[in-house]
């Protein structure tokens, strides 16, 4: 049967998706990507039966279906290679690595995807294909890469899960972050603990990404950073003495010390780099979860007085102020109200929300609790786009925690979050490659299973938001700093900053800079000072004579 074939057709997998998403609120984006995900495309002749399952027009499902530049309604001629042209990889040659690999597509069975941004904007250019990351690619690697994949091979070795082991002896710290993953911290991973037995605990990045792969030694004296590391490297490291902070090339120091970090006030990613982001148990012993039993113990209205006078403004960039939006859902009438997270970070140069989430995501999760507490909200979404794989699993293997230890209610669970009679539940959406979704009305409407076109205001998403209820929606990064609020305070919190802007901000440095990574510091600090002298001027060598803010 033609793939432009609109007739029905039957496939069991195909059928079981449409039974599984059939009862779900905007079922109809997750049932597409579950249907490409299985045969690579979206066949049209599905078209009528997704009409059907979601109480739809067939106009309305092709209409999604052509508005999603990731959805494809014909097979690929071969395996898809996405390079991303946004400015910060444009800025380190991105332009040659897309030109080299369109003119290998002329004759090779792969399909060139361009792709705006993949979050790895201080490693750049970056390819992604078949759930591999590669930083740094010149014109020789998209060659390989390609290569690679048209032969379907692996562009790296297979990693077992003997690096999440809990060998006894000394701890090795090597980041699971996607930045970190995609410069080979998995593969060194595993020749560590090959090559010794070690235990590995896979953490969040710590932001000095020009060093990553970058391992940290747990001694008696504090945590030892070595970097960049690679394979090669490991037997060196260990005939130097690395498991015991020993004396090596690579050898930084202390990693609290390294100027990089010691000139950071760290509160929104104080536990980033610290933690295993896997591990529930290290993000309470971390001081999680503070936050949420303090917001409980009071009442939603001093949750909201508490976080307007802290000051905090949305992160998203119009820095509206957090307790205003808050407030206003809270007085807003409603039996069902909303708690949504802008996670659709796709501004080049933009990289925060994705190292929040792979890092520490529990934090969000929390923070999200804390908002639908104030409010009055039961439900919860996370909008993630699907540039970001890593951040999707890192939120789902968290979601999945919570449920099993009841800070969160899934299905079937019984009570409430943490013994309370409030309930909350979270759910994850992808996105599909609009970057208007980054919108929140248009963000709105992709939750709901539409085309992410922009609503007009009024009404306010306060007001009328998601499905027309009451509807908080603020960014990874504002919904993440709720439970230092709570936690610490909003004196505390307040006391950091500048002028109108209290607390701290995430500075993302990256593009053509010596140093690129995440700074967070408090409001005041200079741009000349972030690109000079945290950034290292620029990679090329060239004065710096202009800054994309």
């Amino acid at each position: 049967m033609s793939a432009n074939d609109d007739t029905h057709i039957s496939d069991p997998a195909v059928e079981a998706i449409l039974r599984d998403h059939a009862d779900w609120a905007g079922g109809l984006m997750p049932a597409l990507h579950a249907m490409q995900h299985h045969a690579g495309y979206i066949d049209r002749g599905y078209i009528p039966q997704l009409a059907h399952t979601f109480n739809l027009s067939i106009a309305e499902v092709h209409g999604v279906i052509s508005f999603y530049k990731d959805f494809r309604t014909a097979p690929p001629k071969g395996p898809i290679v996405q390079v991303c042209r946004a400015e910060a990889c444009v800025a380190r040659g991105g332009k040659a690595v897309e030109a080299r690999a369109l003119e290998l597509a002329a004759t090779e069975p792969v399909e060139i995807e361009e792709v705006f941004c993949l979050g790895l904007c201080a490693q750049g250019p970056a390819v992604a294909t078949g759930g591999e990351l590669f930083v740094g690619v010149d014109v020789a690697g998209i060659e390989t890469i390609i290569g690679h994949a048209v032969r379907r091979e692996p562009a790296v070795a297979a990693v077992g899960s003997a690096v999440d082991g809990a060998a006894d002896g000394v701890t090795v710290y090597v980041p699971r972050d996607a930045a970190a993953r995609a410069a080979g911290a998995d593969e060194v991973a595993a020749a560590l603990v090959a090559a010794s037995g070690v235990r590995v605990v896979r953490n969040g990045s710590r932001g000095m990404l020009w060093l990553e792969p970058l391992l940290e030694v747990a001694t008696a004296e504090g945590r030892i950073a070595y970097g960049p590391v690679t394979v090669a490297d490991v037997p060196d490291l260990l005939a130097a003495g690395f498991l015991t902070g020993g004396e090596h090339p690579l050898r930084l120091g202390l990693t609290e010390s390294l100027p990089w970090m010691a000139a950071q006030q760290r509160v929104t990613f104080a536990r980033v780099g610290v933690i295993d982001p896997r591990d529930a148990d290290d993000y309470v012993a971390h001081g999680g979860m503070a936050g949420v039993r303090k917001a409980m113990a009071m009442a939603p209205g001093d949750v909201v007085t508490e976080v307007t006078e802290s000051g905090l403004r949305g992160r998203g960039g119009a820095a509206f102020p957090t307790g205003i939006k808050l407030r206003t859902v809270l007085g807003t009438q409603s039996a069902q109200k909303y708690i949504v997270c802008n996670a659709d970070e796709g501004d080049s140069g933009s990289f925060a929300d994705r190292m929040l989430m792979e890092g520490d995501p529990f934090q969000l999760i929390e923070g999200m609790v804390i908002a639908g507490w104030a409010v009055g909200a039961n439900d919860g979404f996370i909008y993630i786009r699907s540039e970001y794989p890593d951040a999707i699993t890192a939120i789902e293997a968290a979601i999945a925690e919570c449920e099993a230890r009841g800070w969160l209610n899934g299905a079937g669970s019984a009570g409430g979050v943490m013994g309370s009679d409030f309930v909350f539940r979270l759910h994850v959406r992808v996105g599909a490659g609009a970057y208007i979704c980054g919108e929140e009305t248009a963000l709105m409407e992709s939750i709901e299973g539409k085309r992410g076109v922009v609503r007009a205001k009024p009404p306010l998403p306060a007001i009328e938001g998601l499905w027309g209820k009451p509807t908080v929606i603020n960014n990874v990064l504002s919904l993440g700093a709720l439970p230092h609020i709570l936690a610490d305070g909003a004196a505390s919190y307040s006391a950091l900053g500048h002028g109108r802007s209290r607390g701290t901000q995430l500075v993302q440095v990256a593009g053509n800079v010596a140093r690129g990574g995440i700074f967070e510091a408090a409001f005041g600090i200079t741009v000349r000072q972030l690109v000079d002298e945290f950034g290292g001027g620029s990679a090329s060598g060239r004065p710096v004579r202009a800054v994309q803010v």
